[in-house]
């Protein structure tokens, strides 16, 4: 099954809601990015992506997604103008060899990680949609078989005012879900008083994560991490800075809840020194980022070391959602998955069908590939 074309999309499409108001954000430009200050990740008044469509010769098509929250336009030019003549005419069914080749491609010139890798991870997930389209099986029946039916998830939340956090949170829960993940940015007196109006709001039988976004030294997670525990909460994720392997594993050996982190690795050599400090206790692989080929490398090595797996989402699309679910279903450490509730079906416009969850989890089906049917013209919509 040999490829015959592989383009790119740039999706930027409406949010769900506009940007929230925040007055410590500023307009970059009449119809752009927002920025909260000089160090932490801007975002997109849109949802961008970047999606990857190959094409075999006997004409299945296969979608994949490389999760592109800014300047997915950076990622098309990847696919298109330096991976897609090395995929042209190649086996579609050697997925982990292409991964290692197109990957190969760019190693001796320091390009590990970042958009280059963004763009494999697109092409990986298109070839095992394609596959299995083909083939008329699952993608988690490719990645080894199926070690679970139901999708476990939680909700992301994300609410300054404590009151108002407190209702969203409820909000959810009668929604049917069982876990919630607030989203958190506050000095440490202000997030905990939030924490536990929204714990009260929900009660003890529904689970709390919190997620700092690395906005902590390693001295207030720890005080941070102490008041939660006190809270019941069950992981404070990224609790300092992407780049702190040593602070992470400080912070991890002083507290007795779970430290969550990696959305930003994307390869298992990147895991490897994280893995190797004792960094963290649960991982989260994008794998929108990684791919299904690499993110099955990471859970592996992970599940040697005794460590859970709680795939990232964050602001992904359908296609990113969707492979996330099939990778959940296929590896024996998952612990939960993280979902965007408000979201998910503003996102999924640019699908006929597509994975939707029920009562705090997903079903797993034998749908083929990655289980969404794409609306190419929708696609076309909403592509600059």
């Amino acid at each position: 099954m040999l490829i015959r074309r592989v383009d790119a999309f740039a999706i930027r499409m409406p949010a769900e809601s506009e940007a929230r108001p925040d007055p410590q954000r500023q307009d970059v430009g009449p119809d752009h990015y927002i920025d909260r200050n000089h160090w932490t990740s801007i975002y997109s008044r849109r949802h961008e992506t970047c999606l990857v469509r190959i094409e075999s010769e006997d004409g299945v098509i296969g979608w994949g997604e490389a999760q592109a929250p800014v300047s997915p336009r950076t990622v098309v030019g990847i696919v298109e103008d330096l991976c897609a003549p090395l995929l042209i005419g190649r086996n579609a069914n050697d997925v982990e060899y292409i991964w290692y080749r197109l990957y190969s491609a760019m190693r001796e010139r320091g390009h590990a990680t970042g958009f280059y890798v963004d763009a494999l991870a697109g092409i990986d997930l298109a070839l095992f949609d394609l596959r299995g389209k083909s083939l008329s099986l699952p993608a988690h029946r490719l990645l080894g078989g199926r070690f679970r039916d139901h999708i476990a998830i939680y909700a992301g939340i994300s609410a300054a005012d404590p009151a108002k956090a407190a209702d969203v949170a409820q909000r959810h829960v009668e929604a049917g879900y069982h876990s919630l993940k607030l989203h958190l940015r506050q000095p440490n007196d202000q997030l905990l008083a939030i924490v536990s109006g929204v714990r009260n709001a929900v009660g003890e039988g529904v689970e709390l994560l919190v997620d700092v976004h690395g906005t902590r030294d390693t001295a207030a997670a720890i005080t941070l991490g102490r008041g939660l525990q006190e809270l019941g909460v069950r992981w404070l994720e990224a609790p300092t800075m992407a780049e702190d392997v040593r602070g992470h594993a400080t912070v991890a050996a002083a507290l007795d809840l779970q430290i969550s982190t990696g959305e930003w690795l994307r390869t298992a050599w990147e895991w490897r020194p994280w893995i190797d400090a004792h960094a963290f206790d649960v991982a989260m692989p994008d794998i929108a980022r990684t791919g299904l080929t690499e993110g099955k490398r990471i859970a592996g090595i992970c599940d040697t070391y005794g460590l859970p797996v709680a795939p990232h989402v964050g602001g992904g699309g359908i296609l990113s959602v969707a492979a996330s679910v099939q990778f959940s279903a296929a590896i024996p450490n998952f612990q939960i998955l993280e979902h965007s509730h408000g979201a998910h079906e503003h996102k999924a416009r640019i699908a006929n069908t597509y994975p939707t969850p029920r009562d705090g989890a997903f079903v797993i089906d034998d749908s083929p590939g990655l289980g969404v049917d794409i609306d190419e013209d929708a696609v076309r919509s909403f592509s600059q």
